[in-house]
């Protein structure tokens, strides 16, 4: 790993090739077998249209291609299967007739908005169920004079190498209004008196705005018996302490370390007021910091569109930000009732009325065009009006009713419509800069929900288990970490309350000769990881659009946006060397190169051989931590690069931070859906922290693992004749690959199923006699034998599979 940031590898396009590409972006998917109708540069979304993830079945990674070319809102799952590829488009009716008529072809719908509203819902369900276990708890010791305010949960003893733990959970039932730390006294042992054992205090834990419990370890010089709690209003409880159950000395997390701390998904408001929560009980081992550059804000113009066909209709927008007084106008289109009535605008107060022209027999004669200019005119301290997306506007206009302008916008008031800050919490013993440092960031696509979720989670876990687990103390004495939960609050509140499959932020770049109108709504903003500085669309690269609708539009220049200047701005620390992307869905575990060209596929720059064992081998480690949780795999074909296993992605954060910074970025793509029913969500949140708390030790391995890893083979007899089964054996947590054909192993050659922190390599069943050519990479980038996996050096490990004699 480099010392300081690496040269910018940054590299624009021959003239030559970024002119073919130009041409690419607006053929037809003819040049990929498909019709030849090219989709407009606008698909036509429309807001109030539901949309849905529909399955989009293409022939081949040409079709691919041309998919995203047309700017289409893509989820992130790229299938191949035998009959092709199968990906999935975030689209409304309109936008799947206009694919179909393109020729494409598209599947089974895959979410609906339902899927989403059930999440919301159950989201409020259960953090309704915690209100009333609170109230009900209240309510029981107000009238009933012997209940206790205080309960204890659980008291957890257990042993953490030559430490010794008590875990204590309890419930106050003014917990979740007052903020007063709990006292526990513990006595020594059977037969002692509580307090003889010392004391400890246990922190209030809140999560979505609701009191759950008190909670807390510390280390204990014996093995208490009893605990006792005594609340702030005198009521005592008391309980007996319990033995924890003993976890394998193979498990990174030691006994009693502490997880599963999240209980609902959780907004963007909640997402930085959970990580305040943690720096002021933490304020030794963290802190927050506000990035420099405020979004735009969860906050739009009140608008309204008057009219239904395009020359006739007449757009609307406030002066004014729709909350601050924008929301309060209104206008009328009406009808005299008269011959002969000239044009003309009278403003009462926010209420604009419109009074339409009429000809000798009555009749309206006002134009579209002819309305938007008497507004500009008469009303125009209060509003601007144009014509319907560019249209002459030479359509007579149709009397409306009063019609009151709206931004649009669901959220509670408790949701700022300001520019919104953007927080991080950075966590370690030293944050001065002199450790190493490590980034964590999610949400930049609004609509994934879970990825937010693991950062906080790992957040709890690194903070929760420092005082007592002392690999966890370890991280936090030798690293800095950086975890930003929610890099796109905007995006976020606009996806939880208005328009759930939001995946950009809330800009509107669009004009008005465009769809800047209020049908557009749900269209508009900046796809905050296709507006970096490496090998973007500005640079003639591939998956990005010009278009202000597309799903994937880039913005108008580079790092355009206040979201992605904060991630710059993060990036530059110069202890920074190793990070993390989160976002959803498909399982993937990717890095650099992140984009290509069209056509030709013609990729940024490939790390060299060094730089790849590295990604290699930790990626070996984190993807074997996730798993623990539930066996869950991500498998090889999900893993590696992401113009390899994905499609290229123009202008994204990872290509940035490696490319321009030298930064080692791995990117997750979490679970199968955005927003998944919260069982599946808690189950991703807890394995994927797993692979993020993984990633710091591998930071922390890093610089001070020199040693190349060793491997062997097993061989035992096998239950079908003629062959055998085949296992690996290897001296650290290690990447291998290998060949069966005697061909020398590259990393494109079979990955073998990774040599498990906690469950060993799966089997391999061949032919007796088989030649097998593999080497090893760990996950600071050592390989085996200081083999070069080019595929033209020969000191690879070599073996038969034949059984041992004797």
């Amino acid at each position: 790993m480099p010392d300081s940031p690496r040269p910018r590898w940054r590299r624009r396009l021959p003239t030559a090739l970024a002119g073919a590409l130009a041409v690419v972006l607006l053929v037809s998917p003819a040049s990929a077998g498909a019709p030849d109708t090219a989709p407009p540069a606008d698909p036509g979304r429309v807001a109030g249209e539901e949309a849905n993830v529909v399955e989009v079945l293409l022939a081949d990674t040409a079709q691919l291609d041309a998919l995203v070319a047309t700017g289409v809102d893509l989820d992130h799952h790229v299938e191949r299967t035998e009959d092709g590829v199968v990906a999935h488009a975030v689209i409304t009716a309109g936008e799947a007739a206009t694919l179909t008529a393109a020729g494409f072809t598209l599947g089974e719908v895959v979410h609906r908005p339902a899927d989403a509203q059930a999440r919301v819902a159950e989201r409020e369900a259960t953090i309704a169920e915690h209100v009333a276990e609170n109230r009900a708890f209240s309510v029981a010791v107000a009238t009933a004079p012997d209940v206790s305010d205080i309960k204890i949960i659980r008291a957890d003893y257990y042993t953490s190498g030559a430490n010794q733990v008590l875990s204590v959970e309890a419930k106050w039932a003014q917990g979740q209004t007052a903020t007063t730390a709990l006292t526990v006294e513990r006595d020594s042992g059977p037969g002692t008196e509580i307090g003889s054992g010392g004391t400890q205090t246990i922190s209030r834990f809140v999560d979505a705005g609701v009191y759950l419990y008190h909670r807390g370890a510390s280390t204990v010089t014996s093995r208490p018996d009893r605990i006792r709690i005594t609340s702030p209003t005198g009521d005592i409880a008391v309980a007996e302490v319990k033995e924890w159950l003993p976890i394998p000395d193979t498990d990174p997390e030691g006994p009693g370390y502490q997880k599963d701390f999240v209980t609902s998904y959780l907004t963007p408001t909640e997402l930085y007021g959970r990580i305040h929560q943690l720096a002021a009980e933490f304020p030794h081992l963290a802190e927050i910091v506000e990035l420099p550059y405020r979004t735009n804000g969860y906050r739009r113009h009140a608008q309204a569109v008057l009219g239904a066909a395009t020359g006739s209709r007449v757009a609307v927008d406030s002066l004014t930000w729709g909350h601050e007084g924008g929301n309060d106008i209104s206008v009328e289109l009406a009808d005299p009732g008269a011959a002969n009535a000239a044009l003309s605008v009278t403003v009462t107060g926010t209420a604009v009325r419109v009074n339409l022209a009429t000809d000798a027999a009555g009749a309206v004669t006002s134009t579209a065009a002819q309305v938007v200019a008497a507004l500009n005119a008469q009303a125009g301290s209060l509003l601007r009006a144009y014509t319907y997306r560019g249209s002459p506007g030479t359509g007579v206009v149709a009397p409306a009713p009063r019609t009151a302008l709206s931004d649009g916008l669901s959220a509670p008031a408790t949701v700022s419509r300001e520019p919104h800050p953007v927080y991080a919490i950075r966590i370690g013993k030293h944050r001065d800069g002199s450790k190493l440092g490590v980034l964590a960031y999610a949400q930049e696509h609004a609509r994934e929900w879970v990825p937010p979720l693991v950062t906080i989670e790992t957040a709890e876990r690194l903070l929760r288990n420092y005082a007592h687990d002392g690999r966890t103390k370890q991280l936090l004495n030798n690293l800095d970490i950086w975890i930003a939960p929610s890099i796109n609050p905007d995006g976020g509140h606009y996806s939880f309350y208005d328009f759930n499959w939001q995946r950009k932020n809330m800009t509107n770049h669009c004009p008005q000769t465009g769809a800047a109108d209020f049908l557009g709504r749900n269209s508009w903003g900046v796809d905050n990881n296709r507006n970096y500085t490496e090998y973007s669309l500005f640079d003639g690269y591939s998956g990005a659009s010009t278009s202000c609708t597309s799903g994937i539009y880039a913005g108008p220049s580079e790092l355009s946006e206040p979201e992605n200047r904060n991630l710059d701005w993060l990036a530059a620390r110069p202890n920074i060397r190793f990070s993390m992307n989160l976002h959803s869905s498909g399982n993937y575990f990717m890095w650099s190169p992140g984009a290509y060209a069209s056509p030709g596929r013609v990729s940024a720059p490939r790390p060299t051989l060094a730089e790849e064992s590295a990604f290699w081998g930790a990626s070996s480690r984190i993807l074997t931590a996730i798993k623990r949780h539930r066996n869950l795999a991500v498998t090889p074909a999900r893993t590696g690069p992401i113009s390899d296993v994905l499609y290229s992605a123009a202008g994204n954060s990872g290509d940035m931070l490696w490319y321009k910074y030298g930064i080692y970025a791995w990117n997750f793509e979490v679970g199968t859906s955005f927003q998944p029913q919260w069982d599946e969500a808690h189950a991703e949140t807890m394995e994927f922290a797993n692979g993020l708390v993984e990633l710091m030790r591998v930071a922390r391995d890093f610089d001070k693992d020199h040693t190349r890893p060793e491997s062997g083979l097993s061989v035992t007899p096998s239950s079908t004749p003629g062959m055998v089964d085949v296992t690996f054996d290897v001296s650290e947590p290690a990447a291998i690959f290998y060949t069966l054909d005697r061909s020398a192993p590259t990393y494109s050659s079979t990955r073998y199923g990774s040599a498990g922190i906690r469950e060993g390599g799966e089997t391999l069943t061949v032919g007796a006699g088989t030649t097998i050519h593999w080497f090893s990479v760990d996950s600071a980038g050592n390989v085996e034998n200081n083999y070069t996996p080019d595929g033209g050096g020969r000191n690879y490990r070599k073996g038969q599979a034949v059984l041992p004699t004797g």
